[in-house]
């Protein structure tokens, strides 16, 4: 009769406990909501001549979010085109890029990325190349996004296999800055 109950209460407590752990997935998208409605400034850690983002003023947006979708504004200088879009369902993260122009009209290359392919880490999701960018954009067919995420910094990572295309930006979360307006293609 001892062992019946123990197993009862066993099984009830291994319930509980799994259902109160949550899948590293899930760890790293409840980060990213604490820095929702926050914007910070950041850096390009490489490549430093890089003629679109070397020696300008980065900044990201945490400007909507969601259950299930995080819209992420990243403005380099004066240029507002850039909205990362990352999407949580089924345990997985997807993350899209749309780019728009200073009228708000989508660009003809636009909505490109890749999802995880498993549950990662609570720190870091990777995000290789979908078909869709494959098809859009042959050349990014070996693309390898990534976002890192802890208590001090966000980076924004990319790889090209096969090539020397690298890029990574990081962003201080430990200084929240003033909200910028809205990015191409918003509305305030």
């Amino acid at each position: 009769m001892h062992t019946v109950k123990f197993l009862i209460w066993f099984c009830l407590f291994s319930i509980v406990v799994g259902a109160q752990e949550e899948n590293p997935a899930k760890q790293f998208w409840n980060t990213l909501q604490t820095h929702c409605g926050k914007a910070y400034e950041g850096t390009l850690i490489f490549p430093k001549e890089d003629k679109a983002f070397g020696g300008k003023k980065l900044v990201m947006h945490l400007r909507a979010c969601n259950e299930t979708e995080i819209k992420i504004p990243f403005y380099v200088g004066d240029d507002k085109s850039r909205t990362w879009i990352l999407t949580y369902q089924n345990d997985r993260i997807s993350l899209k890029h749309d780019h728009r122009h200073e009228d708000g009209k989508e660009d003809k290359i636009n909505f490109y990325g890749g999802i995880s392919t498993n549950i990662g880490k609570a720190n870091v999701q990777f995000f290789p190349a979908d078909s869709k960018t494959q098809s859009m954009i042959p050349d990014a067919a070996t693309n390898i996004w990534w976002i890192t995420i802890n208590e001090d910094v966000f980076t924004y990572n990319l790889r090209r296999l096969g090539t020397e295309r690298v890029f990574k930006i990081a962003m201080d979360l430990q200084n929240p800055i003033t909200i910028p307006e809205a990015p191409w293609g918003w509305k305030d």
